[in-house]
This record gives C-alpha cells, structure tokens and sequence, in this order.
C-alpha cells in the first residue's frame, strides 16, 4: 500500500471519550480485512471527529464489503467469454408483428395488470449534472408546452394504464392500482420524495408509490484499500443501477410486491422521454413466451453507434449485454447475409421486464457472486483528488442469470428519446427528446382526423399529448376528428 504522507496539524486534541487510541475490538476487524488504514489520522481528530469516524466505518458491512472488493478484483484480467450474434428466434420483430399479434398482447397485459400482477420500477438514483441541475433528473422539465416533469410524465402514463386495465374488466369502474418501486441515492432520496409530496403524487395514491435507496460502496485504490474522502470519512459511491436488485432484496421490496399478489416487474430508467411504462404489449408478449426476462431493444443507428448490445455468450449460452468497447471493429460492422441487418444491431435501452421469481433468485446469485464493474476514477481524498476505482454493479448483469431472455424490438422514434447531455450536445438533449416527443404527437393527432397549424416550420415543433388523453395514440378521434390544433401546444381533457 502506498505510504500516507500527511500534511502538518495543529498538535493533538483531548483524547476524548474514545481514549488516545481507536477502540481495539474495531481495528482489531479493520485488520482482518487490511482496512486498518481508516485509523491512519486517528490521532490528529478532534472528539466529534473521531466520533463521526466510528459511526462511519462501524455502518460498513466489512465482510460483504471484503467478499465485492476481492471477487472484482480477482476477475480482471479474467478470458472474456467468446459471444455470438442473438439468434432470430429470441427476438420480436417490428416487421414481425401481425395486427392480430399485437391487439393479443395489448389485452393479455392489460388483464394483468387489472389483476395486480405487474409493478414497475424506475430507476431514479441520478442528477442532473450533466444538464446544469443539481435535482434529481426526473425533477427536470424538457420545455414541452405543458412544463411536465419527467416524474409527472410517467406517473400520468401509470394513471392512463390503470384507467385501461380498469375497462377491459368485468367491473370497469374498479381500478386497480399500479405500484411503483422508486430508486433514489443518497443525494436524490429526499428531493425526489419532497418534489413527490408537493406535487401530490402527481394524481397516485401516496401508498401506491414507495421509495427506497440503492446502497453504497467504498471507493478503493488499485490493491483493494479504502480511499478516505476525509481523515475521519471513507470515501463512497453509489453501487450503480445495478444496486436495484441487492436494495430491493435488503428492504423486502420482494417479499412486499409478493404479498401485493405481483408476478411481473417492468424496469426502467428515469431519462427516457417516451418511455412506455408499464407498456401492456410488452408485458401480454413476455407472458406468451414464458420467459424469465425480456427487454426493450431498438437497432443500432449506424455501426459505430457507441450502445451497449445483446449478444448470446457462447454457442447455446445466455443472452447479455456487450459494451461498444468490448468489440473490435470489425464486428460492429459485420452483416447478417439473409436479414442484410448488422449481426449486432439490437441496442440495449434499458426497458426490462423480469419474472419476480426470476428476481428472487437472481438477487441471490449476483450477492454470492459479488463481480462489480471497476471504473477508474478520480476519487476525492485527503490527499485531493486521487486514481482509484469505484465499484458499480449494472442494470443489465442479470441477464447473464437468465434461463429464457426474450428480446422485443420498438421503434426509437416511438419509444426512446433520452436526456442526458446539457443543449448544444450533439445527441441526446432536452431539445432532441423534447422534438421527438412533438413529433410523435403530432402523428397521432393526424392519424386520429386531426389538423395543425404552426408558425414555425412543422420539423421543429408539433403538439403534445397529454398522457391522461392517450397512452400510445389509442382513443384520440374523439378528442381531435376534425379539429386543427395550433403548434406548440399541449392537448389534453
């Protein structure tokens, strides 16, 4: 380990109520796992700092934390498994899909869900950095004429699936509600349940909304030490999106959605646009083919497109994710002979849909497996900012687990439009997602008998749709046949 050099301090304070030296039984488990380190300033604390040093390494899990820093480590350097290209029978087709195919599925899901077996999930840990919010992101408003919030776009797509659900039942006006599973961090729990209650939940039952964090990880260095943020904190990380599967285990959220009668688990990330949730299509597919789990893929735009895509691992293995990174050149650009598609198009989006059963178990293998991605990062320390690593578990992991994975192309231009870069970006902004939107709209409310009129040129505007009138376009001619909307605007009850 590399030597401490500590810069000079202010001599030594009062021993305080901890006496000159750390407590013996807690370096005495610091050194089983060669963290004795966190006691390097130990005796240059002041008392409420010495204190504060104890409350944080005393909430550590040592030995959980131990077992995730020697498996990650251990398995760099590890072959990485050849892979093929995913076979045609394991994905559904835009081009495949029959009209009958796909009122079959709208209704199957739809009957579920109106009997309390789906609960969704959104992913929800991150801020808006990127787009010059410190909020959490799904506080952030797009610009759509309405000002909705991503949080409120969602949940009105929720209220829209229920009030579906409750229709095609024999009790029409009986609604069953949808719960919603909300991962926050650290440093978005309390603004995102604030925003929540201000908003009044956006139409939902407040119990039908539950949150909880995902966890943390201490930042390490090369050879597997603690990094002290502080000389009395040790330096953390949220443990990825993938830390939805270990929180939902450790806070019985589980157990909880068994005892709500739950069978099916749709999950998302919260800075999609268009994102479908809780889609009946999707789901009334995933239950036809009886798989364990199944996710949203578009096709890759153009070869070079830096996305994660599916691949099978191996002759006959499971499907899973592949970074752009992990693939050279030449397979990004390769042709499938008899469908002229690239060989790896299908782009993972992170739109996911699992048994719980599969869930159950799959939480259990990823805590006895504890392989977390590395990044390298520059990590704050007491020594200003240093190299080390941050341990993060991903979102898409679990596929790795799956038995059955059953794979369901959308169109992008329907359902994907992220916001993760500021405006000026080339890709991926609010202006993008927010023109996407517009667009969508816009097409519905024509092919619903509607008109539009614009003073700017159509391209760079439209109309939105509020989702309390529609969910995917359905049940528009009421509201638009032979009506001329003028653009922007928002439609809506």
């Amino acid at each position: 380990m590399t030597e401490m050099v500590v810069a000079a301090r202010a001599p030594a304070p009062a021993a305080g109520r901890w006496g000159a030296a750390p407590p013996q039984e807690l370096l005495e488990r610091l050194k089983d796992y060669g963290q004795e380190g966190a006691f390097a300033f130990w005796d240059e604390l002041a008392p409420e700092e010495r204190d504060h040093l104890i409350r944080d390494i005393e909430s550590l899990d040592l030995p959980r934390i131990d077992r995730i820093v020697r498996c990650s480590l251990r398995s760099q350097g590890a072959p990485v498994p050849t892979f093929e290209p995913v076979p045609e029978s394991s994905v559904s087709t835009v081009d495949d899909r029959t009209p009958e195919d796909k009122e079959r599925w709208w209704r199957r899901g739809l009957r579920a869900i109106s009997e309390g077996k789906l609960a969704v999930v959104l992913l929800a840990g991150g801020q808006g950095t990127r787009l010059g919010s410190s909020d959490p992101k799904g506080c952030f408003s797009i610009g759509l004429p309405s000002r909705k919030s991503l949080f409120q776009l969602q949940a009105e797509r929720i209220l829209c699936i229920q009030k579906l659900a409750a229709q095609c039942t024999d009790a029409p006006g009986s609604t069953v509600p949808i719960h919603w599973y909300i991962m926050t961090s650290p440093f978005t729990d309390e603004a995102t349940r604030k925003f929540f209650e201000t908003h009044r939940y956006f139409g939902l039952e407040p119990n039908q909304v539950t949150f909880f964090q995902q966890g943390t990880v201490p930042c390490v260095s090369h050879d597997g030490r603690f990094i002290m943020e502080t000389p009395y904190k040790v330096a953390k990380a949220p443990d990825g999106n993938g830390g939805v599967y270990a929180a939902l285990k450790s806070k019985r959220l589980l157990d909880d959605m068994a005892a709500k009668g739950v069978k099916y688990v749709d999950c998302y990330g919260v800075d999609n646009v268009l994102v479908r949730v809780a889609d009946p299509t999707f789901l009334g597919y995933f239950i036809d083919r009886g798989a364990s789990a199944a996710a949203k893929v578009v096709r890759k735009a153009y070869p070079q497109e830096k996305v994660g895509v599916f691949v099978q691992r191996g002759k006959g293995g499971p499907l899973s994710v592949v970074e752009y990174s992990e693939m050279d050149a030449a397979m990004t650009t390769e042709i499938n002979q008899t469908t002229g598609r690239l060989r790896y198009c299908w782009s993972n989006v992170c739109l996911h849909m699992f048994t719980l059963d599969f869930l159950n178990q799959v939480t259990n293998s990823l805590e006895k497996d504890s392989i977390y991605h590395l990044a390298e990062k520059r990590i704050p320390s007491v020594h200003g900012y240093t190299s080390g690593l941050k341990l993060e578990q991903f979102i898409f992991d679990v596929f790795n687990y799956s038995p059955s994975t059953a794979l369901f192309e959308v169109l992008r231009e329907e359902e994907f439009a992220p916001v993760k870069n500021a405006n000026g970006a080339t890709y991926d902004t609010p202006d993008s997602a927010r023109l996407m939107l517009l667009r969508l709209h816009s097409r519905w409310v024509v092919a619903a008998g509607g008109f539009l009129t614009h003073s700017v040129p159509l391209y760079m505007t439209g109309v939105e749709v509020s989702p309390l009138c529609s969910y995917a376009g359905e049940n528009l001619e009421a509201i638009c046949r032979g009506r001329t909307f003028h653009a922007p605007s928002e439609i809506s009850f």
